[in-house]
């Protein structure tokens, strides 16, 4: 078998020991799950934006809110975050006011309740996996290293019976204990530059969910009045 066979990457994982094999198939399995939870998420916050952007339109085109509540509560299952923000605070606006329930601050205030608690479930929902991503960034590149460590250890080991040690009796240990470290890596960036952007598109739509809230409080206070 030639030196370019034996260090090979196929022939380094299948030639590693079990404990760095072991490694070796753990990180690879959470890279799966990472890749799968990237565009699991990419998808789904791209979703949300359109569908942010869609009723922001048809909220501010100066329709009547009562059919735009009415849309929202018949198509639940179908609206997008902000939609069901808007659907939250209008059914507890109009039923205090049915009932006649408190004056118009305590409407108001019960408004402002339901849509902060619907806020936070759909901000659950969107920072979903996060810290998924956030661990496998962190910590693959640790385990990975781990891999290495015992790899090089079992390697220099070996060479206690060797009666004069050269390059070529060393390399192979060492190359299959750097593969570790290498499926550690590509497990940690993807993760890690998805989590930044991930963080950063729910950042801003937390914005504009926050800045709507505010602004539909505005127009409910003035018909409470």
């Amino acid at each position: 078998m030639t030196v370019t066979q034996d260090l090979s990457i196929l022939s380094l994982i299948t030639n590693a020991s079990v404990p760095v094999q072991a490694v070796m198939a753990l990180l690879l399995v959470v890279s799966l799950m990472s890749w799968t939870y990237i565009f699991r998420k990419w998808f789904g916050l791209r979703a949300a934006r359109a569908q942010t952007d869609r009723f922001e339109r048809d909220f501010w085109s100066g329709g009547d809110l009562n059919a735009l509540y009415q849309s929202a509560a018949n198509n639940r299952h179908r609206s997008g975050s902000l939609e069901r923000i808007f659907e939250a605070g209008m059914r507890e606006f109009v039923k205090l006011k049915a009932a006649a329930r408190g004056d118009a601050g305590t409407q108001l205030e019960g408004a402002r309740r339901a849509m902060r608690a619907t806020y936070q479930r759909e901000m659950d929902d969107l920072e979903a996996h996060l810290a998924f991503l956030a661990s496998v960034g962190s910590v693959s590149p640790y385990v990975g290293l781990f891999g290495t460590v015992w790899g090089i250890m079992n390697s220099f080991r070996g060479l206690a019976n060797v009666q004069q040690a050269t390059l070529a009796s060393v390399a192979p240990g060492i190359a299959e204990a750097l593969v570790a470290t290498a499926i550690g890596l590509f497990a940690a960036i993807p993760a890690v530059v998805a989590y930044n952007r991930f963080a950063h598109d729910i950042d801003r739509l937390s914005i504009r969910f926050e800045s709507f809230v505010e602004e539909f409080s505005n127009i409910l206070q003035r018909q409470a009045r």
